[in-house]
């Protein structure tokens, strides 16, 4: 009997009592690569397709009928999944860019510009929803895939490590290398696993407080001060204090800077050991729990994501508010909003001064995959560029990476929060960076929902979130 057998990257025929395994070209094992028709030997163990025949000539027919394998297999690579050969680094040509939904109108104008220069090389947008999960998910697969057609991706700064732990980032290194010392030291982490950059920062996010100033005239600079401010909001008939509490990422970075702010971490330096059942860590979750229990962090916050909360504060019934520096354009032009000329800006109030706002963002990363990555590289240097830069804060308020753009008297003219925007990234810490990091948000997610809204103690909270994390990593 002949029988045929298809695994991952492998396809295996038995004959004669022979297995023969099919590997593509390229594909490696142990320290060597191996040869692409390999004889394995005798055997009867492994499952697969059985082709009656008699021995002789249907035997050689049933070869014949794998031979397409073994020419997909030996014969070179499609557009699909090549890519990854040293040649591609030298080749330039059409590529394609990968981001999430363009709600500020600044990729399309950003893409073109670089199309009118460049007639033979150029980019096409690729536009993907607006939901983060929906566009990890996106990444994951035509990565997994090694569609060369994902050239350049936008890579939200939680995702590099994972995807640079799986060989999907093509390493900024040798004739890849860039200068990064015009950028925020903190962005470029962002950016960098094991000490070795894989993508170039070309927005960052801190997180900032919004507050009315025509009724707090002085910017809490504690959390304690905050608290105590919330009798205003009681006088005035107002919510006081909101962030994201909704089971979801958002809840992730709020529940990080409370605990961040405490001195407590969720990983250790090396992205796997849990950290995160501490005293620290402690007074930093009680501290939004606290407030959720007393209703300074009104019970409708249990389901705010970014937008609910900013429409709360737009309409008037929030009188502090965490969230991004996207809010402040809204804010202040949105025909519907009752707190323009009214709201100021700050940091978030920490323990004595400012807290550790969780470092947000975007990065541009190269595809390992792409068949063009000269262009692809320049590319990433025009989409991080000054210029640009320049142009994603006047048109879409994304926080700039570089840090001459904070300074600029023109720019500090017209966007007044840069100053305030600068201190909270100096003083930002990058959420969990862990290979593992879908299933490390998860468990802070899960356990901060329970401890805030009272369904667990903080203290068992944290003990359940140490646990679900070690248990993703081991």
């Amino acid at each position: 009997m002949t029988r045929v057998t298809a695994g991952t990257n492998v396809v295996a025929v038995h004959l004669h009592d022979h297995w023969f395994r099919i590997r593509p070209a390229g594909k490696e094992r142990g320290k060597g690569a191996e040869p692409c028709l390999a004889n394995e030997g005798k055997g009867t163990g492994r499952e697969g397709v059985t082709l009656s025949r008699s021995k002789g000539l249907t035997a050689v027919l049933a070869l014949f009928a794998v031979g397409a394998l073994l020419l997909a297999a030996c014969g070179g690579g499609s557009k699909s999944s090549g890519g990854g050969s040293s040649q591609s680094l030298t080749s330039r040509g059409p590529i394609t860019f990968v981001s999430g939904k363009d709600n500020n109108n600044v990729v399309r104008p950003t893409i073109d510009k670089w199309n009118a220069a460049h007639p033979n090389e150029k980019v096409t947008f690729k536009e993907q929803s607006d939901q983060a999960d929906q566009q990890h998910d996106d990444l994951v697969q035509h990565f997994q895939a090694k569609d060369a057609n994902y050239d350049v991706a936008s890579v939200d700064v939680i995702w590099t490590a994972e995807f640079a732990a799986k060989g999907w980032l093509q390493p900024l290194t040798g004739s890849l290398q860039v200068d990064t010392s015009a950028f925020l030291p903190a962005t470029v982490k962002t950016g960098t696993y094991n000490n070795t950059l894989y993508a170039l920062p070309y927005a960052s996010d801190g997180g900032l407080l919004y507050y009315r100033k025509d009724l707090v005239p002085n910017p809490p600079k504690t959390w304690d001060e905050m608290m105590s401010d919330c009798a205003i909001a009681k006088k005035n008939h107002m919510d006081c204090y909101a962030g994201q509490f909704s089971k979801y990422e958002g809840l992730t970075v709020n529940a990080a800077e409370a605990i961040n702010t405490n001195g407590g971490t969720i990983v250790g330096p090396d992205g796997r050991t849990p950290t995160v059942d501490s005293s620290q860590s402690a007074q930093g979750l009680s501290r939004l729990a606290d407030a959720y229990k007393n209703g300074n962090i009104p019970k409708q916050a249990i389901t705010y994501t970014e937008e609910p909360s900013r429409q709360s504060f737009e309409s008037g019934k929030l009188l502090f508010l965490r969230n991004w520096p996207y809010v402040f354009s809204l804010a202040s032009t949105d025909g519907s909003s009752k707190v323009k000329g009214k709201f100021g800006i700050a940091p978030l109030p920490g323990v004595s001064g400012p807290g550790a706002s969780s470092l947000g963002g975007h990065d541009a990363a190269i595809s390992v995959y792409s068949a063009h990555k000269a262009t692809a590289f320049d590319f990433i240097k025009f989409y991080t560029s000054e210029a640009t830069g320049r142009y994603f804060a006047l048109q879409g308020s994304l926080a700039p990476v570089l840090s001459s753009l904070y300074d600029d008297p023109a720019l500090v003219k017209k966007l007044p929060y840069l100053p305030t925007l600068k201190t909270s990234i100096q003083n930002a810490v990058p959420r969990p960076v862990t290979p593992f990091y879908p299933a490390v948000t998860r468990a802070v997610e899960d356990n901060a929902y329970a401890a805030i809204k009272g369904d667990k103690s903080v203290t068992q909270a944290l003990t359940d979130m140490q646990n679900a994390i070690k248990a993703a990593e081991s």
